[in-house]
């Protein structure tokens, strides 16, 4: 059997691709195996030329038979079948006029489902963004306040900062003082 693809190359590009060298091979010999299986499994469904002859000639034989029997109903009773298939043509022309109608109906059925639908989800998607945009809303109020803390506790920390450096100085020029 050939195999029409280059299983050489397969495990190059297995290998470049972080593969290494025994597991490409290893994937490379499945898919060939694989490949091997699908191949058997066609070829036993497959007929031969001298086996599809034989058929032929028992298809023509058939054919032949079918051509005589053909000949004897069209003697006899021939116009009764063509009465009755004009008949079956008429009920057939019927019923494809109701299928129709029923398609038809169908199709309106559905397309005014389907509008239905997509007024649905437009809706739903409306909610979902008015939902989004009040979510996204409440998240910004909230960033705003606690920058705002932030900002505040960042004030209130460099008072005391203040207050503590001027008391230091104070205690230090006190003592400054005090030793001179």
């Amino acid at each position: 059997r050939r195999l029409y693809f280059d299983t050489h190359a397969l495990v190059c590009l297995l290998e470049a691709n972080g593969f290494t060298t025994q597991q490409s091979e290893v994937i490379v010999s499945a898919l060939v195996k694989i490949m091997s299986t699908n191949l058997d499994m066609i070829y036993k469904d497959m007929v031969t030329k001298v086996q599809q002859e034989i058929a032929l000639q028992q298809v023509m034989s058939h054919i032949g038979g079918v051509k005589k029997d053909m000949i004897i109903l069209e003697k006899s009773e021939f116009s009764a079948l063509r009465s009755e298939n004009e008949k079956i043509k008429l009920e057939l022309q019927q019923i494809k006029k109701q299928v129709m109608d029923e398609i038809t109906k169908v199709r309106a059925d559905n397309k005014l489902n389907l509008n239905l639908e997509k007024s649905r989800v437009k809706e739903l998607h409306a909610q979902q963004d008015r939902a989004l945009t009040q979510t996204d809303r409440k998240i910004d109020t909230e960033v705003a306040d606690l920058k705002t803390m932030l900002e505040s506790h960042k004030l209130d920390n460099i008072k005391y900062l203040a207050g503590s450096v001027f008391t230091c100085l104070t205690v230090a020029l006190g003592f400054y003082r005090l030793w001179i």
